[in-house]
């Protein structure tokens, strides 16, 4: 017998702000980069009448000690059955005796770990000055992008440009009512092309296997963060962008592997493995340069990793067990 916690969406919700996640990530990224983490490729289970996929995803980090594994789902024609398009749960597991310490519900924790991760690259990377923002793609996954950018950038304006107009519509009030670090001014744009023009940083958070705006709308020195595409078919980004821009990976061999937005250019020949500049941990080491001039396109590739979700996962149990939050079962 053992005590089995269990935390919910909102109890989630509650116990982590983004600051919060966007240290926790990383320190994350930080260990993955100094060989501090195991991080195993995730396991992916298609379901092909559903054009869906499930991910089992473990990790442990050595230095925090924290090891888990999310189970996530990614099933695109939820949108016709109005659910979201993203379920998971989070397990974490007391690594002194590998005992189930915590279940915890993973949609919003994915959410926010993403967010957090675009958070990390957007403060290395961006110009100090970066003012405003385009978000790709209004699901759960584009509210905490433009949350974590307007938490290390001071955002004037921000645009959502969404395929499906009511989408977009509901996002900008939804995003304008949150408040805090979010801008008022929100606007839903006619066009990708209206939304990324003026933008200091564009944040792409879609499943689509098609380049979701054009190379030519793009201003010298934006910053791009593309955390929608997770397996070698997507391709959210141009591959002529990929090509000219300063590429850091959240992980150079889960991305080598997963990301369509690095494969395809890859095998169109417009870049090879020596094109990815490094990973963002070593970034945040001070092992290799960021931005080197203002005009210079810095582009973020994250697949996500289980790394992201056990350190945030850990943060919030830890919470959790301090402020005597969440349901606690014998197992």
């Amino acid at each position: 017998m053992f005590k089995l916690k269990i935390l919910t969406r909102e109890e989630v919700r509650q116990l982590v702000t983004m600051a919060q996640a966007i240290a926790a990530v990383k320190e994350a990224f930080l260990q993955l980069s100094a060989g501090k983490s195991i991080l195993p490729l995730r396991t992916q289970v298609p379901v092909e009448s559903q054009d869906g996929v499930t991910l089992f995803m473990p990790a442990y980090l050595s230095t925090s000690d924290a090891l888990g594994a999310k189970i996530v789902s990614v099933f695109p024609k939820n949108v016709n059955k109005d659910l979201p398009t993203i379920h998971a749960l989070m397990v974490l597991v007391n690594p002194e005796t590998g005992q189930p310490a915590a279940v915890m519900d993973g949609t919003y924790l994915t959410a926010l770990r993403t967010g957090a991760a675009s958070g990390v690259a957007t403060e290395i990377l961006a110009r100090t000055e970066a003012s405003a923002a385009a978000i790709i793609g209004a699901g759960i996954q584009g509210h905490t992008q433009l949350e974590a950018v307007c938490t290390v950038r001071t955002i004037k304006k921000a645009w959502i440009y969404d395929s499906r107009l009511e989408a977009a519509t509901a996002y900008a009030k939804a995003m304008k009512k949150q408040g805090g670090p979010i801008p008022a001014d929100i606007s839903v744009a006619d066009s990708a092309a209206q939304a990324v023009r003026e933008a200091d940083i564009i944040c792409a958070a879609t499943t689509s296997t098609e380049p979701v705006f054009e190379d030519e709308d793009l201003k010298p020195g934006v910053h791009i963060n593309g955390i929608g595409s997770y397996t070698p078919e997507m391709h959210e980004i141009p591959s002529q962008t990929v090509a000219r821009s300063k590429v850091i990976v959240d992980s150079r061999s889960a991305s080598l592997a997963e990301a369509g937005d690095l494969i395809i250019p890859m095998k169109a020949g417009l870049i090879n493995e020596e094109h990815i500049h490094g990973e963002i941990g070593e970034i945040a080491a001070g092992k290799i340069p960021a931005r080197e001039s203002d005009d210079e396109i810095t582009f973020f590739k994250s697949v996500g990793l289980a790394v992201q979700d056990v350190a945030v996962g850990e943060l919030i149990r830890r919470q959790a067990e301090r402020l005597g939050m969440g349901k606690e079962v014998e197992i």
